[in-house]
């Protein structure tokens, strides 16, 4: 195990969030099974009182969650000059079996942890708590996945070795090289940029139709998801390269570096958080017809839906600015 600062925190806070949403989701066992609003009992009362604070210590978990996902790839970056052969977070996270499982874990586990906060907000937002239900049998689901995430992460810490000789991105992303990554890497610039641009395009029109129409949810909520995979690959794909101003660096991670000024931040936060708010949008449809949420889930929405597609159009603003601004131009074979 490396003793690096950042790597003590993120392993000491998982433990900590780990014991937390265990904590909460014993409570929130006993809320499913016992809450009863129209009840006066003293047990009752206790409910309401012990959901009140697990719902705030919930918000503070998630959102370190959220924030979690971006602490930890940081910390890959800064570990990468520790072993051989690693350039950025890329090598430091193969070097053991454990690095991009955490990552995937991380990633889903971001968007999960997003939309309970947007569950529990509309939960909130109405005296009668109508969503308290749902949104604990929501948190018995995402719970393992955060152990999960916990014991990974304190498993890819514990084994890294400095003597270890890992791979370069250049390597892992090539597109002459095997794997998934490399097959994304490989797909055709032109015809990527032709489906990035049509994705974010009706993405972007279908989130201002509801926001000025307040119809079509799903379809947003569906394209945001759908587009957020898109972006991801067209990254790999063509955007990396326009970045770097290299034809066959196809890196992730090296787009978080100082180098090329943190971009990677930016871009990824408005990308996760728009899809985020996208996909919300949909996810909150069911409960328009609740009586104490028919007046607040309808203006919520609508302020998703604005702030997801101002979010998606700060990703494609930066996106073309790195297009136009370069002299860089794409091989029509790549």
């Amino acid at each position: 195990m490396i003793f690096h600062p950042a790597i003590i925190g993120l392993f000491l806070s998982s433990i900590l969030i780990g014991f937390m949403v265990l904590y909460c989701a014993f409570y929130g066992i006993r809320i499913i099974r016992r809450w009863d609003i129209l009840s006066g009992s003293e047990l009752q009362l206790s409910l309401e009182r012990r959901t009140y604070l697990i719902s705030t210590f919930l918000s503070y978990i998630f959102g370190f969650q959220l924030l979690s996902l971006f602490l930890f790839i940081f910390t890959a970056d800064q570990l990468h000059p520790f072993f051989v052969g690693a350039m950025c977070a890329a090598g430091s996270l193969y070097a053991n079996s454990y690095g991009y499982p955490v990552l995937l874990l991380k990633i889903l586990n971001f968007f999960m942890a997003g939309l309970w906060l947007i569950l529990n907000h509309a939960d909130n937002q109405a005296s009668d708590y109508p969503l308290i239900r749902k949104k604990y049998i929501f948190l018995l689901v995402l719970a393992p996945f955060i152990l999960a995430e916990a014991v990974l992460q304190a498993g890819y810490f514990i084994q890294l070795n400095p003597s270890i000789i890992t791979s370069c991105c250049g390597t892992l992303f090539s597109a002459e090289g095997a794997g998934i990554s490399s097959d994304i890497g490989a797909l055709p610039g032109p015809v990527m940029k032709t489906i990035f641009f049509g994705s974010m395009t009706t993405t972007l029109a279908t989130g201002v139709y509801y926001y000025l129409r307040g119809k079509g949810a799903w379809f947003f909520a569906g394209l945001s998801a759908l587009n957020c995979i898109v972006c991801l690959f067209s990254i790999l794909s063509f955007i990396s390269l326009y970045i770097y101003e290299l034809p066959t660096h196809h890196c992730p991670f090296c787009i978080l570096q100082k180098e090329y000024g943190y971009i990677g931040y930016p871009l990824y936060l408005a990308l996760f958080a728009g899809s985020i708010l996208g996909v919300g949008v949909g996810a909150l449809m069911p409960f328009r017809n609740i009586r104490s949420l028919s007046e607040t889930i309808p203006a919520t929405q609508k302020r998703m839906a604005q702030a997801a597609v101002v979010l998606l159009i700060v990703f494609a603003m930066i996106v073309a600015w790195k297009l136009i601004a370069t002299d860089f131009i794409l091989d029509v074979g790549h």
